[in-house]
Formats: C-alpha cells, sequence, structure tokens
C-alpha cells in the first residue's frame, strides 16, 4: 500500500502524520521545549552502583540522573541482532567483548565502578518520574546503514524479504564494512546503489571520529552528539520506497528538507513537495479528526460494537465490547465478528497512540478454540506492518491476548495531555501549552480582516501562556493580518475550552 507524509511545520511545533490509504496510521509531535533525547550521544559519569538492582545512575548532565541497567550493557545488542539481522550464524561471527564473559552474565559491579566516565547513547527518553535510559553500545544510523562501533558484525534488515536482494547487501557490506565496526544494512537500502550506501557510511565514520575527538576534549558529564530533528529523521527513516510524496506546509522548512536531501538523499528531492493552500494543511488531508479520536478512551467500530483503552503506569488495557452490534446469526458468529472488526482497529490504534509497554487485550469470550485461534491469528498478522518491535503471547481460554511492545519515547497521550486537576489524576485533558498551539492554528485558520480586534477568552492557565512565553506567536499574528490580539482570562471555562471574537 501506498503512503504519504503530511507535515505541519510551525515556530513551535513540528507534526508528522505517515498516511495511508486515506488514514493516519502513525503520529510524531516535536516541540521545540521538549525535543527527544534519544540517540543522543553523552560523556557520563556513574554517580551510583546499585547491585541490588543490577543498574546504576550516570550523570549526563541532565536534570535528572539517567538509568544504565546491566542488561544495557551485556543485552542491547542481543535484542538489536534479533530485531534486524538472520539467524545466519555460520556465515558471520560475532565479536562483543568476550563471548565466555557474556555467557557467565557478569554482575554489574564487575562491569563499572562510581566515578567511572564511559560513553553511553539515550535509548529511551525520560517518561514521567523517570529519567532517561541509557545504553553503553554506541549506534549511529544513516539513511541506508547503521554503524555499530566496536561490534564486530554485518546484519540485514528482516524487513527484505528477497532473498537475491539479501545476498546482495551481504556482499556489499563483507567488501566495505571496516574493522571493528558493525554494519546493519537497513529497509532503504533495499533499492539503493553500492555508491549511495558507500556514501551513507563515510559520513557516519567522520561523524563517529568526530565524537571520538570530542571524547577526548571534554570532561564528563557532556553532550557529544545530538541526533537530528523530527524534520530530517522523518526524510532519513520514513522515506521508504512506499511513500510517494512528502507534503510539508513551512516554505522555510521545505527549503531545509530539499537542501538536506540534495546532500545527502538526492534520489528523494522531487518526492517532496510544499503546500501553499490557505486550508490549514491537517484539516485538508483530515488528520486533526485522527489525532483527536486518538486521544478518546472508547473508539466506536463500524459495526456498533466498541474498544475502551485505558492507559495505567504499569500498562494499557484494551477490552472488546460488542455494543449495539446484536448480529443476524449464532451468538459465536455475533463475537467472532466483532473480535475480527476490533483486531484491525487495535492494531491500527496502538501504532497510531505509540503506546508501549506491556499491553492486554481482552477480547470478547469465545467458546470455540478455532474461534480463539483465528482472531489470534488475524491480530499476530496485521501487527508485522507496525515498525516497533513487539512480542505477542498466545490467547487465553478468555479471550485474553498479553503482549510487549517497544517503548522508546511518550505515548500521543502523554506527549498532548496533563494529568486532569479535576479528577486528581483519574483521567486526562490537554494540556494548556496544546489549547494554546491550538489557538494558534485556529487564529491562522479564521484569517481575520485587517484592522479588526481579536478577543480570545481562556483559562487562565492558557491566557497566561499566551501572553508570556508564546507573546511572540501572538506578536506574529498580529504583524501576518495587521490586527489587535486581546487576551482575557475567565476561571469560568475549563482548560480545554476557548472563545476567540472578531470585532
Amino acid at each position: 500500500m501506498t503512503s504519504e507524509l503530511i507535515i505541519n511545520a510551525t515556530r513551535e511545533e513540528s507534526r508528522v502524520a505517515l498516511v495511508e490509504g486515506g488514514q493516519v496510521v502513525e503520529f510524531y509531535i516535536e516541540r521545540k521545549r521538549d525535543a527527544s533525547l534519544v540517540g543522543n550521544i553523552y560523556k557520563g559519569r556513574v554517580l551510583k552502583v546499585l547491585p541490588g538492582m543490577q543498574s546504576s545512575f550516570i550523570d549526563i548532565g541532565l536534570d535528572k540522573a539517567a538509568f544504565l541497567y546491566v542488561s544495557d550493557i551485556m543485552s542491547d545488542f542481543e535484542e538489536y541482532y534479533s530485531t534486524f539481522v538472520d539467524n545466519e550464524l555460520s556465515e558471520f561471527d560475532i565479536h562483543i567483548k568476550d563471548i565466555n564473559l557474556m555467557k557467565r552474565s557478569p554482575s554489574i559491579e564487575e562491569l563499572i565502578q562510581e566515578g567511572q566516565e564511559l560513553l553511553v547513547q539515550v535509548s529511551k527518553d525520560p517518561i514521567g518520574n523517570k529519567g532517561a535510559r541509557v545504553t553503553s553500545y554506541i549506534t549511529l544510523p544513516g539513511r541506508y546503514v547503521v554503524i555499530m562501533p566496536n561490534v564486530d558484525h554485518i546484519g540485514i534488515s528482516r524487513r527484505i524479504e528477497d532473498e537475491a536482494v539479501r545476498q546482495r547487501l551481504k556482499s556489499i557490506a563483507a567488501e566495505i564494512k571496516p574493522k571493528n565496526i558493525g554494519l546493519i544494512m537497513r529497509t532503504a537500502s533495499e533499492d539503493a546503489t553500492k555508491e549511495e550506501i558507500c556514501r551513507d557510511l563515510e559520513f557516519l565514520l567522520l561523524l563517529w571520529e568526530n565524537i571520538q575527538k570530542k571524547k577526548e576534549k571534554y570532561s564528563a558529564p557532556a553532550l557529544l552528539y545530538s541526533d537530528i530533528d523530527l524534520l530530517f529523521r522523518t526524510l532519513r527513516d520514513l522515506m521508504t520506497h512506499d511513500v510517494e510524496r512528502l507534503v510539508i506546509d513551512s516554505p522555510e522548512e521545505y527549503e531545509r528538507l530539499r537542501e538536506f536531501a540534495r546532500t545527502y538523499f538526492p534520489r528523494l528531492i522531487d518526492k517532496i513537495e510544499l503546500y501553499d493552500s490557505k486550508e490549514p494543511i491537517f484539516d485538508a488531508f483530515a488528520i486533526e479528526l485522527d489525532i483527536s479520536r486518538a486521544l478518546e478512551r472508547k473508539v466506536w467500530l463500524k459495526s456498533g460494537g466498541y474498544i475502551v483503552i485505558d492507559q495505567t503506569e504499569a500498562m494499557t488495557v484494551i477490552d472488546v465490547n460488542t455494543g449495539k452490534y446484536v448480529g443476524k446469526e449464532s451468538l459465536e458468529d455475533t463475537i467472532l465478528k466483532t473480535n475480527l472488526e476490533a483486531v484491525k482497529e487495535i492494531a491500527y490504534q496502538i501504532r497510531l497512540r505509540n503506546i508501549g509497554g506491556i499491553i492486554i487485550i481482552d477480547f470478547i469470550d469465545m467458546e470455540k478454540p478455532e474461534s480463539r485461534e483465528k482472531v489470534f491469528k488475524a491480530f499476530t498478522e496485521i501487527m508485522k506492518k507496525d515498525r516497533v518491535k513487539s512480542t505477542i503471547y498466545s490467547i487465553s481460554e478468555l479471550g485474553i491476548v498479553q503482549m510487549t511492545r517497544k517503548r522508546v519515547r511518550d505515548s500521543l497521550q502523554r506527549v498532548l495531555c496533563d494529568t486532569c486537576p479535576y479528577c486528581e489524576g483519574k483521567g486526562f485533558i490537554k494540556s494548556n501549552r496544546t489549547i494554546s498551539y491550538e489557538i494558534l492554528r485556529k487564529l491562522k485558520k479564521l484569517s481575520p480582516r485587517r484592522d479588526s480586534t481579536v478577543i480570545i477568552n481562556a483559562n487562565p492557565a492558557v491566557a497566561e501562556l499566551l501572553s508570556d512565553e508564546e507573546r511572540s506567536s501572538i506578536e506574529e499574528v498580529e504583524r501576518s493580518f495587521n490586527v489587535k490580539i486581546i487576551i482575557k482570562e475567565d476561571i469560568n471555562i475549563h482548560q480545554e475550552n476557548y472563545k476567540i471574537t472578531i470585532l
């Protein structure tokens, strides 16, 4: 199925939607104030080693110390290997430190000591009250290859299924791989030339050389490398051969993307388009509706059934119900059809909401084992489309499926919403910053007449943010439309509500 990438870029935030068949399947957001740390490389210092937890605190210069688990020292490569690489161990040898050391699983005290300086990379952003998670195995991704310094290995993305292509890429990798540098051929390398792959590798090796120089120059804690921003990552990671085009609404970012593509990915330039219509780009492509739907607890199915999604600190629970659907034949048939319909929606919502960690799915009870097996096979098959690694366990007699999905960044709900002060944390509302940005987008959409006065009535928290931190954005709208904007606080207005009046 062909896809397209739709990007809404403003001075406050960048929003990226991957659209398949007219439906948003993946959504990414990066706010200038809260840019992701994943991929950043630091020279850190071990603050404390916790033998009882087999973990340690690492000072990397952030407000909260990062966590380094013993598994992130010993097992990260094994996880990386299982995700990307064939199980053809006879063809490629693996040399990570000492194989015998790996087999006996040394304790964290044998690996690091307090006060020690070491190179680490952020593998998970800080989530809630937890600090960032880091790993001592460094990976630098390009468009076509990923290099793993100090790991002597070659691997091919599992998404590449054509055996002839796999063999071609293995030959290229074996020919160009530097000594003591692991090489993984990414999915995008499937139709890349040897010259393009070599150019990608040369850039990554130069990057690694610069990181090594900075490591010798700076004392811990120090940021040695910051990963590229969301827009560049989108071009590098999401522009696969299935993506027909990338459409962006910012002329400045459009030129920046084209320059980036011209330098590193010339064949992608013609796929980048500038959106210049007056209608907001996410409205034109019906994306705002999908985002709003992704924040709802209850999601209706076309048949009349529905699913309920509840995210907690430890896990996410998804419940399937028949709702208004009564069926036409037997009860078992009605339940099976509802569960099969729910399978597609659940897989879609997991990707769209970026739900990670432990996920429990409670399908409606099915008496026949063949019905349970049919639902389970349908779910595992559709989850193969997800680029994030997941492990799905067999369905139980009660119709319960347990699964885990790798969590690197916060879910969409946690990014866009604050803990609700009205219900003491039992639910969620949109944050005052999210509402502020909605108001800014709404002002641009309304396109007020020149010399008019615009009055914004909002909750005090939203009004204060607009008047203070986001004052420059308000002034930009005033200049663009030659209008005067007055912001008024109203304690009787719910944080998610606001009123815009044009005089």
